[in-house]
């Protein structure tokens, strides 16, 4: 069969794109070689609806194998005691959580997405926002940080049946503890979505979800480095609250009740061959060199905020316990826009992606923040020295916003900058 070249030359321009630039983006990541070429298998031929030992399909003896090495292997990274590895994407996980969780119209309470939460969370375009009614609990304006008293209060006047923790551009540490005794009181299930930092979580750099939340969800392909997908994790498994049973009248475990949401409630046949891969970015991340790695993605990141600060800019919440760091633009550019710093950046090769900073004062078309994060930088084996001079070079194209000369001088040295570097430095 002849060649796609349309489509091939894409592939590899693409590859050029990602190896000649500086990838800011906090919510991408680079994979292994050995995680590639596990998504490009054979696997990808198996249809496996079901579960493992559990299919609808014959010939699943393999992949049952690949997807039960997943699980326990999941498991094992995070101390759980259940895991569900199928769901497609966060955003599916999260909608498998909810369709279990909820009835249509019943309340549910994340962080506010103007304040950095994620559309799953309550987005009016979103499943969660359509089917579900959501009310917000939001950051401080002083402190760009989450005040759990006031969480506190939103829960106990709305009285959610679930709450959601996480974030897609919060740059602290979330008191799990707290949010339990607060879900507790109101006897609400309480889920963390921990798509972001799911890496430092797993390597104890972060306060561990699985310790306090009902029900956890996370991306693979973020701090985790695996391929695009998700899954659901528990610590414990419990009787769901609900008192619903078995044909033969049992009382069902939620972890039966979350596979049933996935396949056959969201999802048909699972994705082998990501599966695959997801087991093999599993194993690497209980390796010491995953260790040493995401480690150094906090520390740059660190390096990277107080760079920001120093130059001029507000970091909000004034700094990072994880990998990523929201910048409002307003204090040292008033009237440059997050839409136009991402697309003139870009210009420079260097990637990331306008946010809307908490009380914003623009539309989320244009917003007055950036997000920035350190996950593929680290990938590719950069380290705190680096970090001074990405800013450096950032602050240089912001600041000469309308200047194509500074732009294209920049763009040599990022290029020049990178040139010597792997997309996978691990």
């Amino acid at each position: 069969m002849k060649r796609d070249s349309q489509i091939f030359d894409l592939i590899q321009a693409e590859c050029q794109r990602q190896t000649s630039g500086i990838e800011l983006i906090a919510s991408e990541n680079f994979v292994s070689n050995s995680v590639m070429e596990a998504m490009g298998s054979v696997l990808t031929n198996k249809y496996a609806e079901g579960y493992p030992g559990k299919r609808y399909y014959g010939g699943c003896q393999i992949v049952d194998q690949t997807e039960s090495i997943a699980i326990e292997r999941i498991k094992t990274l995070f101390g759980a005691e259940w895991a569900n590895v199928q769901p497609h994407s966060g955003a599916q996980a999260n909608m498998a959580v909810l369709l279990t969780c909820l009835k249509p119209r019943d309340v549910f309470m994340g962080l506010d997405l103007a304040h950095g939460g994620h559309l799953s969370h309550g987005s009016p375009v979103n499943s969660s926002g359509i089917l579900y009614k959501p009310v917000a609990y939001s950051v401080e304006e002083a402190t760009g940080t989450i005040n759990y008293d006031k969480m506190e209060e939103v829960a106990l006047r709305e009285r959610p049946k679930l709450i959601i923790g996480g974030a897609s551009a919060y740059s602290r540490d979330w008191d799990w503890k707290r949010m339990r005794e607060i879900a507790d009181k109101i006897n609400a299930i309480l889920m963390g979505d921990i798509s972001h930092p799911a890496g430092l979580i797993a390597r104890g750099l972060l306060n561990n979800a699985v310790q306090y939340c009902h029900i956890i969800t996370t991306t693979t392909h973020k701090t985790l480095r695996g391929p695009r997908g998700g899954l659901i994790l528990m610590g414990k498994d419990f009787e769901n609250p609900w008192g619903l049973t078995t044909p033969k009248g049992e009382i069902k475990k939620m972890s039966q009740l979350l596979d049933s949401a996935v396949f056959p409630g969201i999802q048909g046949g699972p994705l082998e061959h990501v599966i695959a891969a997801k087991a093999v970015a599993f194993g690497e991340a209980l390796s010491d060199d995953y260790l040493n790695y995401i480690t150094q993605v906090k520390k740059n990141a660190q390096v990277m905020s107080q760079t920001f600060v120093d130059l001029g800019y507000k970091v909000i919440s004034g700094g990072t316990d994880n990998h990523l760091m929201l910048i409002d633009l307003r204090q040292k550019f008033p009237n440059l826009t997050g839409k136009l710093a991402e697309n003139t950046l870009v210009q420079a090769d260097i990637t990331i992606n306008k946010n809307m900073v908490p009380f914003d004062s623009r539309t989320p078309f244009t917003t007055s923040g950036i997000r920035v994060g350190t996950p593929a930088i680290t990938t590719r084996g950069l380290k705190e020295n680096d970090m001074h001079l990405i800013v450096e070079l950032l602050d240089d194209v912001l600041s000469h916003i309308d200047d194509t000369n500074t732009i294209e001088k920049v763009k040599k040295k990022v290029n020049q900058m990178m040139s010597t570097r792997k997309l996978f430095a691990w």
